[in-house]
């Protein structure tokens, strides 16, 4: 008797686990449903083998998701708590809580672009009453619920009926099937960079498809650099409306670049000439940059969009509207740069509109600059028509002067710095004299209507190891100066804060008369007027920080964030501040066609 009770027992259990198995399918079918309407907000698959990796990882997703949740929540109880009854009314309550979750994290992906996160809730929590519109969302867990119950119902009383049929090494096969093959794609689409798939990466929660780059590069297998645009991408309105522009006078226009360079290095001791040379021109005291590496910087100061718009491949064909008003003014745009950064640029496009005069890469960076500044001045030579030469200075981000150089004394370096940051402290000013020196000579051979635009591609921390979060986007590394001179402009010196997004506006409405409202084209206002908004955007979509007046806010591509008071000391119990972070949100997606 007792043998007989224990093999019911085993029985039930194991008719309880069978259940649970089915249950689990079927809600991760449903959640394929629901899953659909983050395609929505990416834009549909064009190809066939879009279509069809798309659907496999769909299927394998989302009954992956619910397997898990599954094992986690529904098998335990299954094990220790073995009545049906009992089981089922708490699998249908998680599977509501699941399936919920899941429509809430359309929603949020929908406004935000953005997966439910620590950081994602609260924002979306901020800004609940513009989420949820109407009531449904509370007629809809109900609803679910309703369903649930009913289904864990029909399921246990068929359960032994759906056993006999053997349909579950079936299922399993497919399902495993579909997992494995939507892996296997993706890593050929990763490899051959297509992008009307790997477009969908981030689609879908906790997604991580397969991509095996590791294994392809030690068997000699290299990315391919050519872009497969997908037609069915979400379209980019850029600009929102087409330019009217009534430019007078074509000046000439010289823009110098130079990587990490700080502001507070512009100062008499260090850098003579451009010190002098912003007290007689216009420049701008508190300005940021809108990324710490080459790439977002270049991006937020031609495009003057919010950097995390760097990942729409619409850019990679999509050059800057500000060069392309150029070109269409008669201008000749000529690039005077190093060949390792057009080689690893994104987004491709971004000097499309100009010629390359390029220089290979130096141990010492001096010896490409003095390349690149002799190129200009010969090309300079033979301009007969309107011309914009931009050239990138390297030296500062490499510590590097030329051999024999006759540097500046040394100082004192700041208390806080350790010993290896006093050395490198010290050797940056030598490396911001020769650049001070090489602007000085540039500038000093342009004609006298040529407008004059000196940036600061990033700052300096003085780290051999730049990947610190808090280091990277700290205000050392953040604020660089910005010198203009604009003919027929008097000096001013402009102590609010100002960033690259306001570079194109400026330079279209001051030089070439445009008459569109900045928001057409940019994240931006003008430089000549302070920002309706009082946050600033730097980064990328990995990773970004807010600054505000009061504090910054750095938040990673996980929804993890930290705050930080204007001392960049950390705030541990600050919350953030939902209203600012809404509209840095929406500035993200206000371009894109819904």
């Amino acid at each position: 008797m007792f043998e007989r009770k224990k093999q019911l027992g085993r029985d039930k259990v194991s008719n309880l686990i069978n259940w649970g198995h089915w249950f689990a399918f079927i809600n991760g079918l449903l959640a394929m449903l629901i899953g659909w309407r983050y395609i929505a907000s990416i834009g549909e698959p064009e190809t066939l083998i879009s279509i069809t990796y798309l659907s496999l990882y769909t299927l394998g997703q989302f009954t992956f998701l619910a397997f898990i949740v599954y094992l986690v929540f529904i098998f335990p109880i299954t094990i220790f708590l073995p009545y049906s009854r009992i089981l089922r009314g708490f699998a249908a309550i998680v599977a509501t809580a699941g399936l919920c979750t899941l429509i809430y994290d359309t929603v949020v992906y929908g406004d935000y672009g953005l997966h439910l996160s620590p950081f994602a809730f609260e924002l979306a929590w901020g800004d609940i009453s513009s989420i949820v519109q109407s009531t449904s969302y509370l007629a809809v867990p109900i609803a679910i619920l309703i369903f649930q119950l009913t289904l864990s119902n029909f399921l246990w009383k068929r359960i032994v009926k759906i056993q006999r049929k053997n349909y579950g090494p079936k299922v399993l096969f497919v399902v495993g099937a579909a997992f494995i093959s939507s892996h296997l794609i993706h890593i050929w689409a990763d490899a051959t960079n297509y992008i009307d798939i790997t477009r969908y990466d981030d689609a879908y929660p906790v997604s991580y498809p397969a991509t095996a780059k590791t294994f392809m590069e030690s068997h000699g297998f290299e990315r391919s650099t050519q872009i497969k645009r997908p037609q069915g991408e979400k379209v980019l309105s850029y600009p929102m409306a087409p330019l009217q522009c009534h430019a007078g006078s074509k000046p000439n226009i010289m823009m110098i670049i130079v990587k990490s360079l700080r502001s507070d290095v512009v100062n008499a001791n260090t850098m003579p000439f451009l010190t002098d040379y912003a007290q007689k021109n216009v420049s701008f005291t508190q300005h940021f940059t809108g990324g710490t590496h080459f790439n977002s910087s270049m991006f937020s100061l031609l495009y003057s969009l919010q950097t995390s718009y760097m990942d729409n491949t619409a850019f990679d064909y999509t050059s800057p509207i500000f060069t392309r008003e150029l070109k269409k003014e008669g201008y000749h745009l000529e690039l005077f740069a190093n060949q390792e950064q057009l080689d690893y640029l994104q987004p491709k496009a971004m000097f499309a509109d100009f010629d390359k005069n390029l220089t290979r890469s130096h141990t010492n960076s001096t010896v490409s600059d003095l390349a690149k500044l002799g190129a200009f001045q010969e090309w300079k030579q033979k301009q007969s028509s309107p011309w914009l030469a931009m050239i990138t200075l390297d030296s500062t981000s490499t510590y590097d002067t030329p051999v024999g150089f006759l540097g500046i004394k040394t100082v004192k370096a700041p208390k806080d710095y350790s010993p290896a940051q006093r050395v490198l402290f010290n050797q940056y000013r030598q490396s911001a004299h020769f650049v001070d020196k090489q602007i000085e000579m540039l500038v000093e051979s342009l004609p006298k209507n040529t407008v004059v635009v000196i940036a600061g591609v990033n700052g300096n921390v003085f780290k051999i190891n730049d990947n610190n979060y808090k280091d990277l986007l700290s205000p050392n590394n953040v604020n660089v100066p910005l010198i203009m001179h604009l003919p027929n402009t008097a000096s001013r010196t402009i102590n609010y804060r100002t960033s690259h997004y306001g570079f194109v506006p400026t330079m279209l409405t001051q030089v070439f008369g445009c008459t569109n409202p900045v928001s057409d084209y940019s994240s931006g206002n003008t430089l000549f007027s302070p920002s309706d908004n009082n946050w600033v955007y730097v980064g990328d979509q990995r990773i970004f920080a807010i600054y505000q007046k009061d504090e910054t806010t750095i938040i990673d591509r996980h929804g993890k964030y930290r705050i930080y008071d204007p001392e960049f000391k950390n705030r541990i119990k600050k919350k953030m501040s939902a209203p600012e972070l809404i509209q840095v949100m929406r500035e993200g997606r206000r371009l894109y066609n819904k």
